[in-house]
């Protein structure tokens, strides 16, 4: 045996450097240009004057809508936040629970988790949050008399919620069933009963694995939010299109629009980045 290779047995840690083309690959260029060609665009929009007073209107603080949930909500970027955060908290919470379901050999649970995640997947997002919007609202409305109803911002973070925990119920699943069966058998054989073995055991390990996924849908709910301005939710989307029909400059209020959301996405996009290399699990 070599000199190197008992090096190389006593010292397993040690990694092989890196040559420079894989560094190079490795180095996220594309992230460079992409903030580079943000940052410069921003700046142009800045010099002219109907961009500046898009960019005001649609994420002026001073604008005032409803109360959603006991908080005063503002117009624009923040609408937006709101909306894709307390949908999205939602949607995990309700999809985890559908994605137990779905591996559970109970077959009353296993067929109702299976109906709705088929049901959710069928319609188009678009379409839900109209159902919501303007069947769902106004007849619970109608319903109560009154006494229970939903404001446009609920609706939309409702017809989010439940779009998107059809799709985060099969992540989990799939987290679910990529565990080795051994395990459960292991846990059940040490005395715990299903529930103990899957929350001590097996979701740990299967939350884990998806949560690169889990942080993708993020992103993606983050672009989905502005579907929710086809029930006038006052979002970066709705905000653009009322300065659009004030000021007839569509030009200058929906590329303002876009590069919000750019911005936005690429805040996530680096956070979804950083999460995958904090819990990457190797295969």
């Amino acid at each position: 045996m070599s000199v190197m290779e008992e090096v190389s047995l006593a010292r397993p840690e040690i990694k092989s450097r890196k040559t420079f083309s894989q560094q190079m690959r490795d180095f996220p260029w594309w992230g460079v240009v992409l903030v580079l060609g943000i940052t410069l665009a921003f700046v142009a929009m800045l010099q002219s004057e109907q961009y500046r007073a898009a960019l005001q209107f649609i994420v002026n603080p001073d604008n005032t809508t409803e109360i959603a949930a006991g908080i005063l909500i503002k117009t624009g970027v923040r609408v937006t936040l709101l909306v894709t955060v307390v949908s999205y908290v939602i949607a995990l919470v309700l999809g985890l629970i559908l994605g137990i379901m779905r591996v559970s050999g109970n077959p009353i649970l296993f067929h109702l988790s299976t109906l709705y995640v088929e049901v959710m997947r069928g319609v188009p997002m678009l379409v839900l949050i109209l159902w919501i919007g303007f069947v769902v609202v106004p007849g619970l409305r109608d319903a109560t008399n009154g006494a229970f109803e939903l404001s446009r911002v609920q609706g939309g973070i409702a017809g989010l919620a439940l779009g998107y925990a059809a799709y985060l119920a099969e992540v989990y699943r799939a987290g679910i069933e990529s565990i080795h069966k051994g395990q459960m058998e292991a846990a059940r054989s040490l005395g715990m009963s299903y529930v103990q073995a899957m929350r001590h055991v097996i979701l740990p390990q299967a939350i884990r694995r998806v949560v690169p996924p889990l942080a993708n849908d993020f992103v993606a709910m983050l672009k989905d939010s502005a579907l929710v301005s086809v029930v006038a939710v006052p979002e970066i989307l709705q905000s653009a299109r009322l300065y659009v029909s004030r000021t007839f400059r569509a030009f200058e209020g929906y590329n303002s629009a876009a590069l919000l959301y750019l911005i936005l996405t690429l805040l996530f996009v680096f956070l979804v980045r950083y999460i995958e290399g904090r819990w990457r699990v190797d295969a």
